[in-house]
């Protein structure tokens, strides 16, 4: 598969999205008088019955503080989380469970890598390269340490229709530490063409961090295969808990970066002079640690796997190109779609203008026929501004969507544009 590009496998069993429905009991509860069609999983996914069912046994039979006792129930506890590290190293590709830092979101980790790995080793005049796509989770921790350190931040564009612009590359990257990039936009859906951009950063002689928190729940991610240094993703939009985030890092990163946060867990030694801090990844992890959450979110990767990650691309990508060729042929000119016009460079997301409405004033009204999406500048405002646009609406989809939610969003928005033309 191309970089950058998303495509459906012929030969894969399609999903049946009416039993996945049926894993996720929220989804069968009334909204406004209508079924409740959720469309904002780029925000937040929904979580199964089997990652609750795991956090609710976790906590009714093995739950006790981690790493430090040597009773019966806290080694049951302790293994119950070091099985949960394992598991997202294995989700990943890791080599090791011990290249898997657990934090409280991606935005921690993103930040971890910023003060840690960044404060560390970049100085003055030291080139950062960053996406106008990014995340504000992935441009603030930077702009940060520009202000601290003195790092220049180099940012590459797009193109017209909404793909990251190459024509630049080689001179953004020249002479660059880090090339850090989404892995999918959540505003455009745009899929940039990680692996070819971080053979590039690497032989600029540039580190690469992805921030996967939009790629990682919809599509199978080997840390090798993009050529990452660090990744970063979020377990509440892997059908996880929320509490819980992920950095990924090559061990010898990890060894050679200095603690983010201090405290009880993090470290072998303590004395009035100083302190030894303990081996990775422990020694990123002050305090107690999110357990419970970590038990979910290996709950959420086995119930995903069980499904297939290249399915649930599949399945997602047949969404899109529903999405975008019924949309647009209802409603013409009163819609505006932002990003690729091919499914191919796009996942799950749909960002759009509709009919002079404000997104808020729209999402209020698909609120009333049960359509939830979200409307705003998604913690994108550098993306904003390149779009000339204050905030759109945006519908974003899962394994257990179907086209009937698609028509759906088509229909509230019908109704929509007929109450403000009132």
């Amino acid at each position: 598969m191309a970089a950058g590009v998303v495509r459906p496998v012929a030969d894969l069993e399609p999903l049946d999205a009416a039993r996945i429905k049926a894993d996720f009991p929220i989804l069968a509860r009334p909204a406004g008088g209508s079924r409740l069609v959720f469309l904002d999983s780029a925000a937040s996914s929904q979580r199964p019955t089997a990652v609750g069912e795991a956090i609710d046994r976790y906590y009714a039979e093995d739950h006790a503080n981690v790493h430090r006792a040597a009773y019966a129930l806290a080694e049951r506890a302790t293994n119950a989380m070091e099985s949960g590290r394992r598991r997202v190293a294995s989700f990943v590709g890791g080599s090791s469970a011990e290249e898997i830092v657990f934090t409280k979101n991606a935005t921690e980790s993103l930040n971890l890598v910023a003060r840690s790995w960044g404060a560390a080793n970049l100085r003055p005049g030291d080139v950062v390269v960053l996406s106008l796509m990014e995340h504000h989770a992935n441009i603030v921790p930077w702009l940060q340490l520009a202000e601290s350190h003195g790092v220049e931040l180099r940012w590459l564009g797009l193109t017209p229709e909404g793909r990251l612009d190459l024509s630049g590359i080689d001179e953004a990257l020249d002479g660059a530490s880090l090339l850090s990039i989404t892995g999918m936009s959540n505003v455009l859906g745009t899929v940039p063409p990680v692996a070819e951009l971080a053979e590039r950063a690497h032989a600029a002689g540039a580190l690469v961090c992805v921030d996967a928190c939009q790629s990682a729940p919809h599509t199978i991610t080997r840390v090798v295969d993009l050529g990452a240094d660090f990744l970063a993703f979020s377990g509440h939009k892997l059908c996880g808990p929320t509490g819980v985030g992920v950095l990924w890092a090559r061990t010898e990163l990890l060894e050679s970066m200095p603690p983010f946060l201090g405290g009880g867990g993090m470290i072998l030694d303590v004395r009035t002079d100083g302190f030894t801090p303990a081996a990775v990844p422990h020694k990123f992890e002050a305090g107690t640690p999110p357990i419970a959450e970590i038990v979910g979110l290996a709950a959420a990767i086995d119930y995903l796997e069980d499904i297939g990650l290249d399915r649930i691309a599949a399945h997602e990508h047949m969404l899109t190109e529903y999405a975008l060729e019924t949309l647009p042929a209802r409603f013409g000119d009163d819609l505006t779609i932002f990003g690729p016009a091919n499914a191919e460079h796009r996942g799950g997301i749909v960002s759009f203008a509709f009919a002079d409405i404000h997104p808020h004033d729209l999402s209020q009204v698909l609120d009333t026929h049960g359509v939830c999406v979200r409307p705003g500048h998604h913690c994108a405002k550098p993306l904003m501004r390149v779009l000339g646009v204050g905030a759109t609406a945006r519908a974003s989809w899962y394994l257990y969507n179907d086209t009937d939610d698609i028509d759906a969003l088509a229909d509230a928005l019908a109704d929509a544009r007929s109450f403000f033309a009132i």
